[in-house]
């Protein structure tokens, strides 16, 4: 006689990006063991490769591209499909602001953590007069340099900015960044002053992010700080 099936249960939850309801269900263990080998791995190929998989087979909403979701997208669901496998509190350690040192133990309920928006974020960026940039959002790739610990130079920073590009337009004509080089796109970037390259770091800066304040008190000082946890790994220190 065979072995009963497992039934695993499943829920939702809404992307920030497009307000869409996702139906998904939590790691199986066999999917967790691919991601922490992927991950001791240090091989970037092999981590994109294992979280595009599990992601994949962990999301139930046909229609839903991984690939193409943007990166607080893909950290909210990660984070909220592990809470599910795992547990739905997580403990970290937190370093107290006020002497920069002590280092204390704070437990954090995952529903607690959500995408904040920033009111001044805007995809469309100004360059000129004439010109405007719209931008869209970092995915997968952009996820893993971010939560993994991959060095960033110079080089990897104009191919991110130019992988964001989403369009160049005037009032007159349009350009579709699908339709030029990454070269192209990087020496258009190349010709860009101080001040404009600051809009473009703006909009980086300002764009949806997992977040979540706390307030830690210091042992040795008494002292109460706030601290804000930003992106996925924050999570998981």
């Amino acid at each position: 006689m065979p072995l009963p099936t497992i039934v695993t249960p499943s829920y939702e939850l809404t992307l920030p990006s497009t307000g869409k309801t996702v139906k998904y269900r939590p790691f199986l263990v066999k999917e967790e063991k691919i991601l922490i080998l992927a991950i001791e791995s240090g091989d970037t190929k092999d981590i994109t490769r294992a979280i595009k998989d599990v992601l994949k087979n962990c999301i139930q909403t046909r229609g839903v591209k991984v690939d193409q979701l943007p990166t607080f997208d893909i950290e909210y669901l990660f984070l909220n499909i592990r809470a599910k496998s795992v547990g739905e509190s997580v403990d970290i350690i937190v370093t107290c602001p006020d002497d920069g040192v002590t280092e204390v133990n704070t437990k954090i309920y995952i529903d607690e953590i959500q995408v904040k928006k920033d009111d001044k974020h805007t995809t469309d960026i100004k360059i000129d007069d004439t010109y405007t940039m719209r931008m869209k959002y970092p995915s997968l790739d952009q996820f893993i340099n971010e939560n993994f610990n991959f060095k960033n130079d110079v080089e990897d920073t104009f191919g991110i900015v130019s992988s964001c590009i989403d369009m160049i337009y005037s009032e007159d004509e349009a350009w579709s960044a699908s339709d030029c080089t990454k070269k192209e796109l990087i020496s258009f970037l190349e010709q860009f002053n101080s001040a404009q390259f600051k809009e473009i770091e703006k909009f980086f800066d300002t764009m949806p992010k997992l977040s979540h304040t706390i307030e830690v008190e210091n042992p040795k000082t008494g002292v109460k700080s706030e601290v804000t946890l930003e992106g996925l790994s924050s999570f998981f220190a």
